[in-house]
């Protein structure tokens, strides 16, 4: 048991609120502030205490925040103690997130004399909360959108070609064209990659047989997931029966920004050369339907696909608005 001198007690309680970074304040009655800890001058980041002093505290909250802090004088008042959340910026303007606890100051006789108020700053945990919001919106965004295109993509296979046998394997390399599109989502951002990421991952399943050139462009999830899957289809049919399926033949994959009209637009071209005599075929199948129309809506462009005898080239325009928008 130890015991300090009327000094000592005095000095030993500022040295504990000085080292707190919660902002402990002193309100009158009649909502002025009277007091604020050496803490709570750094973290509210208050360099002139007197230039606040007897300033009504409520006045430091806006909205919500302000008629919490009335209606947190008034328990007080009453002897009850209470607290709220609220955004409220610095004396440098700063702004943070407080959780404030609000509680009576008691007399000798018991008589409510004063108000404590005792503010800790929660702004990374806000921010947190935020954040983890958005991600579940987003998810669930996706979720949809990933969703609509595997029901699409089924309904095409199923609906195309013959029989189970040959439908098994198709759709499950589309499913797996699906996921790497993911998983490039996954690396980059929760939100956003670029063409040129897309078509580098599409690009390494033939390595040195794809030429590929063209400025950043950044693509929304949404976008992402459409360009993949056609780039898929794209591949697999040039390896079957295009550029890809001899020795010789490679795929040339070019794009560029278009700024001469109203609004920027980008250009995608995929030409394939020195493979097998093209030609047209009589019947549309999955990959010509999901670049002509799935692609198309997705990114919100047009699309054309021409079968020269040289090689297959498709060609995309889509603007930039649209290729970012989910």
């Amino acid at each position: 048991m130890f015991s300090f001198s009327p000094d000592q007690d005095l000095r030993f309680i500022r040295a504990i609120l000085s080292e707190s970074d919660d902002c402990i304040k002193i309100i009158g009655l009649d909502g002025t502030l009277q007091f604020m800890s050496e803490g709570g001058k750094r973290v509210m980041e208050v360099d002139n205490f007197e230039e606040h002093k007897g300033c009504p505290w409520p006045d430091f909250w806006q909205g919500q925040g302000n008629a919490s802090a009335v209606s947190s004088i008034e328990s007080a008042r009453e002897g009850r103690s209470s607290s709220f959340t609220a955004a409220a910026k610095t004396a440098k303007g700063n702004p943070r997130y407080w959780h404030v606890k609000v509680s009576p100051v008691l007399g000798a006789n018991g008589e409510v004399v004063g108000v404590l108020s005792v503010s800790r700053d929660v702004t990374a945990m806000k921010e947190f909360e935020e954040q983890q919001e958005l991600l579940r919106h987003e998810l669930s965004h996706r979720i949809r959108n990933i969703l609509a295109l595997v029901q699409a993509v089924a309904n095409q296979t199923l609906r195309d070609d013959v029989d189970m046998v040959s439908a098994k394997p198709a759709f499950m390399a589309r499913l797996s064209a699906l996921g790497q599109a993911q998983d490039l989502l996954i690396q980059k951002t929760h939100e956003r990659t670029s063409l040129s990421a897309v078509v580098e991952t599409a690009a390494s399943q033939s390595p040195g047989r794809i030429i590929v050139s063209g400025p950043h462009v950044a693509l929304s999830s949404r976008s992402a997931i459409a360009i993949a899957m056609s780039l898929h289809e794209l591949l697999t049919n040039a390896t079957k029966y295009g550029a890809l399926s001899n020795e010789d033949g490679r795929v040339e994959l070019s794009w560029r920004l278009d700024r001469t009209g109203d609004e920027a637009a980008l250009e995608l071209v995929w030409a394939e050369k020195l493979g097998p005599p093209v030609k047209e075929p009589k019947k549309k199948g999955f990959g010509s339907k999901m670049i002509e129309r799935v692609l198309t809506s997705y990114v919100n462009g047009a699309t054309s696909i021409s079968y020269f005898p040289e090689g297959v080239v498709v060609r995309l325009n889509a603007p930039l608005k649209g290729l970012s928008k989910d």
